[in-house]
């Protein structure tokens, strides 16, 4: 059974919940950087800039400076920002004991497919030429659309020829742009937060003239082998469950190592309230206790 906070934190949402078929880009990026949060005490954040991609270095006391987390990012590949993020990387930053770099990569429709792909493998390749960070001692997580970037990020780079990561944790995968899962379905009630309209409306967007069935817009249609072990979080009341639930399958069925974990109750991106909901602390620490020996923190 969910705990209080948690009840408390799905009224909210179901109070708030969008309009399926309306897509406002200026407040829906306005809106989700206001509820961004801020960092937790004991947690610093700096701007830098890694091969031309803005972002911001966040760490929290004490962090282990050779082992790094790239964070990419949800919110449609339309919004979100490091601002709409800090809460979330905070807590992560705290949990896993080393640095995470937040990637400001660019959104569309301004900058449609493949500019987000493009920064966040730029971002990998700058952590490694010029930071020094050991592609061994580097994880690469992100949520919702970050999530399938994160899977994107790491099919250009595997066919790029470049020295992958040590691990990957997407949380509340977006890996199809079409929309074909039977969670689009079924669980569009128990979704407070996302909508298939909704996500029709910004893929297109996000895809521009391009090909929604381009592995590096849509995963699902990608081969998943030679990836490095995957931890894949997903809640079971969210509209792309399945999304999660075949990236593990294609990941298994390729060779890989993938570790699907479906949480009761849990809704897209739960994550997103630590510190006040204490589903997303256990959360975090799951994907912390996962990354934590892979990168050798």
């Amino acid at each position: 059974m969910a705990s209080t906070n948690f009840d408390k934190y799905l009224k909210l949402l179901f109070d708030n919940k969008p309009p399926g078929d309306v897509v406002k880009i200026d407040s829906m990026r306005k809106n989700m950087d206001r509820v961004g949060g801020k960092y937790p005490e004991g947690v610093t954040g700096e701007a830098a800039t890694i091969n031309g991609v803005p972002g911001e270095w966040i760490w929290a006391d004490g962090a282990d400076s050779d082992a790094v987390v790239l964070y990419l990012h949800g919110g449609g590949y339309v919004a979100g920002s490091i601002a709409s993020h800090k809460n979330l990387t905070g807590h992560l930053a705290k949990a896993v004991g080393c640095r995470v770099f937040a990637a400001d990569y660019r959104l569309a429709p301004e900058n449609p497919f493949p500019a987000a792909v493009d920064d966040a493998v730029a971002v990998y390749r700058g952590l490694v030429a010029d930071e020094g960070i050991d592609p061994a001692r580097i994880a690469v997580s992100g949520d919702s659309a970050g999530g399938g970037l994160t899977v994107a990020t790491l099919l250009a780079l595997r066919d790029g020829g470049d020295t992958l990561p040590a691990a990957a944790a997407p949380i509340s995968a977006w890996i199809d742009l079409d929309g074909t899962g039977e969670s689009m379905k079924s669980r569009a009630e128990a979704d407070p937060m996302v909508t298939p309209g909704s996500l029709s409306i910004i893929g297109g967007m996000y895809v521009g003239d391009g090909d929604a069935k381009d592995p590096l817009a849509s995963p699902i249609h990608a081969d998943m082998s030679g990836l490095p072990p995957m931890l894949i979080q997903v809640g079971d009341a969210e509209v792309l469950l399945d999304d999660s639930v075949r990236l593990a399958e294609m990941i298994e069925a390729a060779g890989g190592d993938a570790t699907l974990a479906v949480w009761p109750e849990m809704v897209h991106v739960w994550h997103a309230a630590a510190g006040f909901v204490p589903e997303a602390d256990e959360a975090i620490k799951e994907l912390a206790d996962f990354v934590r020996p892979l990168v050798g923190v």
